[in-house]
């Protein structure tokens, strides 16, 4: 349980805000760098939420309808049950949802059980590596705050193994729901980087200390930002390089390329540091999140403040 007002704050800033870097960027997404400030430039407000690439204005992605799938599995089942988190992410694969990962897609529509399905198509395409399973991690990060750095860790990759069989997959994950852990309890993540990669796999703390460095910039990327380490260093890099959740956000969009989920991951993280009243209205008022297969469902602003107050172990406002 999070057992203050303002660490709530933090929480439901860490959803909301996840939701809203999703649905600002989705209309960016594989566009040039600028884009977004070349349309909305700086201290100009109004229309940012424009929708377009088949989204309508304020339309959450694949991004945030998985992230609500995940945590309100965690609520429904009172903890983490893996199987029954596959079974609504195949639910809703199954109702053609307007975008779904490339990995992703393989893993649940391959037919195999929920515990062997990631680990058998990774040994047979060895690609499995992208940002699909940081990109829903905000709820997932919210409940397991409250448990402590090795536990949040431990049920990140578990949850991240459920459709992604490279374990750098699984070490982003972690990465990231242990600084939202650390926002959440008031405490700066920047600060927290050095312990939480002395965490990391052996295999892999090597490449994420390079990207999580303080002297990284995203045009230093070896890979495209749909990739997990680029995507998590390029967030980290936008919360570092500005001081409020609007600019953060701004800044990851303008990276291009896959600017829904480096926004989504910029926005929990940003959220989780600067409370959710730092999120502007203008961009929370047109957030909507359809989730196919659960039928006519859609969530807005009061059902994703009510979840995360749910996932945070508060009453709902």
């Amino acid at each position: 349980m999070i057992d203050s007002v303002r660490a709530v704050d933090r929480a439901v800033g860490c959803v909301v805000g996840s939701a809203v870097g999703d649905a600002l960027g989705a209309p960016f997404e594989f566009g040039p760098e600028g884009a977004f400030s070349e349309r909305f430039p700086s201290g100009v407000h109004g229309g940012e939420m424009c929708g377009g690439g088949g989204w309508d204005p304020g339309e959450a992605t694949d991004d945030t309808q998985m992230a609500v799938l995940v945590g309100e599995s965690l609520l429904e089942c009172g903890g983490l049950d893996p199987a029954d988190v596959f079974r609504r992410f195949w639910r809703w694969a199954a109702a053609d949802p307007k975008d779904i990962g490339l990995q992703t897609e393989a893993v649940l529509s391959s037919g195999d059980p929920w515990d062997t399905a990631a680990a058998l198509h990774f040994q047979t395409s060895q690609r499995a590596a992208g940002n699909g399973a940081l990109m829903r991690a905000a709820t997932s990060a919210v409940y397991f705050a409250p448990h402590g750095r090795t536990a949040t860790m431990d049920a990140a990759r578990r949850l991240a193994a459920l459709t992604h069989g490279d374990r750098a997959a699984w070490e982003g994950t972690a990465v990231f729901h242990e600084l939202v852990r650390v926002a959440l309890a008031g405490a700066d993540p920047l600060a927290a980087l050095t312990k939480t990669l002395a965490e990391v796999h052996p295999d892999h703390r090597e490449r994420y200390t390079a990207v999580l460095a303080p002297d990284w910039h995203p045009d230093l990327a070896t890979e495209f930002n749909g990739a997990v380490w680029p995507c998590l260093g390029s967030a980290v890099w936008a919360l570092r390089t500005t001081s409020c959740f609007e600019d953060a956000v701004r800044a990851a969009v303008d990276l291009g390329g896959d600017t829904d989920t480096v926004a989504a991951v910029t926005g929990g993280l940003a959220g989780a540091v600067y409370g959710v009243d730092d999120v502007p209205q203008r961009w929370t008022a047109a957030l909507h999140v359809p989730l196919p297969g659960s039928g006519d469902r859609v969530l807005r602003l009061p059902e994703l403040t009510t979840l995360a107050h749910e996932l945070a172990g508060s009453p709902a406002p």
